[in-house]
């Protein structure tokens, strides 16, 4: 049960950053003026950030739950795996990329940061990217197990 759960959180999670990835930014940017897209892509990537915390740490903990049961089962299992591991690298991203990185951005966009805007733009884009690339195999690998 934990392991289908698992599965189809990461899937769903995985789809959400597609959908910001894919549709939700590009388009605003293609629709509204530049200052509106970008408040709109604001309030997007926060929504974002603040549901990749909390499925993040959903996902860590069936993770743990799973090996707990796998090890009262009197099967040996490794206590960390790919399975947790992916979701702490998607929580690094999302810290480091939102809360690290978006303060520096504002303060870029006013003239005040030491790096230009469009460096930490890259750098918050890669992480973002990272993040995908972590939760989407997480739902793979995830699958595979609960199958």
């Amino acid at each position: 049960m934990f392991a289908r759960l698992q599965a189809l959180l990461a899937a769903l999670w995985g789809g959400f950053l597609l959908c910001v990835a894919f549709a939700a930014t590009p388009s605003a940017f293609a629709v509204l003026e530049r200052a509106q897209a970008g408040a709109f892509v604001a309030r997007v990537f926060a929504i974002e950030a603040q549901l990749s915390l909390a499925l993040g740490l959903v996902l860590m903990m069936i993770e743990r739950r799973i090996v707990r049961n796998a090890v009262e089962a009197g099967n040996a299992s490794n206590q960390f795996s790919a399975r947790l591991l992916l979701p702490v690298v998607a929580l690094f991203c999302t810290i480091a990329g939102y809360y690290g990185l978006q303060p520096l951005m504002a303060d870029a966009k006013a003239g005040a940061g030491v790096v230009s805007f469009a460096a930490l733009h890259g750098a918050s884009l890669a992480l973002f990217g990272v993040k995908g690339l972590a939760v989407l195999a997480l739902a793979w690998i995830s699958q595979r197990r609960s199958s």
